[in-house]
């Protein structure tokens, strides 16, 4: 099967070796996913609700490079920074963008991510469907 590979040119990926996003066939994987813009600026710092929506926006573009939506998720993976202060505006923003979709889905703690104003990174897989 052909394999295509999405990257979306940060520093990051060069360094570490990775793709934003995979698609295999019929199915991708989105590395995970943390609230910057197209520039790395952090965006909603100390806001883990305008974070998780950010990610999510990130997540649909590079669905869109691989030609999927976020309807064709189906397994998503939060890890959150202090979950005690944050899984709730995380799962409000995460249910607001996937209500309908409802793909499987969790949430851990995690002791840090790659900056210290990041409170939430996520990683989604997507299926395309038989009608896609």
């Amino acid at each position: 099967m052909n394999r295509q590979n999405y990257s979306t040119g940060t520093k990051w990926e060069s360094l570490a070796g990775y793709s934003r996003a995979v698609r295999v066939g019929k199915q991708v994987w989105v590395s995970g996913t943390t609230a910057t813009d197209r520039n790395g600026t952090i965006i909603g710092i100390g806001d883990p609700y305008a974070q998780t929506l950010q990610v999510l926006s990130n997540i649909e573009m590079a669905l869109a490079e691989t030609s999927m939506k976020l309807q064709d998720v189906v397994r998503t993976r939060m890890y959150v920074v202090d979950i005690a202060a944050n899984w709730e505006p995380v799962a409000r923003a995460h249910g607001e963008v996937f209500g309908q979709v409802r793909p499987a889905a969790t949430m851990v703690e995690v002791k840090g991510l790659i900056e210290p104003e990041m409170l939430v990174e996520i990683e989604a897989e997507a299926i395309l469907s038989e009608s896609g």
